[in-house]
């Protein structure tokens, strides 16, 4: 299981993705679930995966090796657009599927992923899609402007209360780590090390990037206020029911 969440705002962008993978409690290890592809100045994207990791591996691999190829439906650096990168992504999915799917669920192995994709083209705007197994994907707009994929219901509700077009890229970042806080703390199967990527919209510059270990202080101290400040909100500004018991 994973943790990879997505925030667009009006200032820019706001990613952040675990670093756990779990193939039963004795096969725990760490591997990178955010990944980057930069052009200064000409165009950015960023995929946060979660799912079968042979399979976000083998995607992640064909959009590498389709690189330069100067084909514009799978291409990242020919695309013409944001939808078009969206498309090739799926693309990439589909075909993983036709090379391994059968094989894998003949061995009643879960092949199934999804993604995350961020980016700018210097032509246009900031965009933020979800993209499903299947290949299709939808895009963030109007009042929903996260998303979140993998092991998602226990950082769901921070996210909800918090998140606005207008929240600031600082505080976006702080909300996002208390959603992970909150989930691992539910969940083991999710983990540190964190990864950042935070980009100002239409700057065309590359994005701030932090990797926080599960002993980073400001990782820590965010552990130990928020859960004093929800104990002190619990027994302070909730009122008991008054019912006799």
């Amino acid at each position: 299981m994973t943790y990879c969440v997505g925030i667009l705002l009006n200032e820019g962008l706001v990613l952040a993705s675990d670093s756990r993978t779990n193939a039963g409690i004795d096969r725990v290890s760490t591997f990178r679930k955010m990944h980057v592809l930069e052009r200064r100045g000409e165009r950015f994207f960023a995929l946060l995966t979660a799912g079968n990791l042979s399979l976000t591996q083998g995607v992640m691999s064909l959009l590498g090796e389709w690189l330069e190829s100067g084909d514009p439906e799978k291409d990242l650096w020919a695309v013409g657009s944001m939808f078009a990168a969206a498309r090739a992504v799926g693309t990439a999915i589909r075909e993983m599927h036709k090379i391994d799917g059968g094989y894998l669920q003949q061995h009643d192995v879960d092949f199934s992923a999804s993604f995350i994709l961020a980016g700018q083209l210097k032509t246009g705007q900031l965009r933020l899609f979800l993209i499903y197994d299947a290949g299709n994907f939808i895009e963030a707009m109007g009042d929903t402007i996260y998303f979140q994929i993998g092991e998602v219901k226990y950082g769901k509700p921070i996210l909800d209360r918090i998140i606005q077009p207008s929240t600031s890229l600082n505080d976006a970042v702080k909300c996002a780590l208390i959603s992970f806080d909150s989930t691992m703390r539910s969940n083991v199967s999710v983990g540190p090390p964190i990864d950042i990527f935070v980009y100002r919209r239409d700057s065309m510059a590359p994005g701030f990037t932090i990797r926080l270990e599960g002993s980073d202080p400001y990782l820590r101290s965010i552990r130990d206020a928020w859960g004093s400040a929800l104990h002190k909100a619990f027994q302070d500004t909730v009122p008991g029911p008054g019912w006799k018991i």
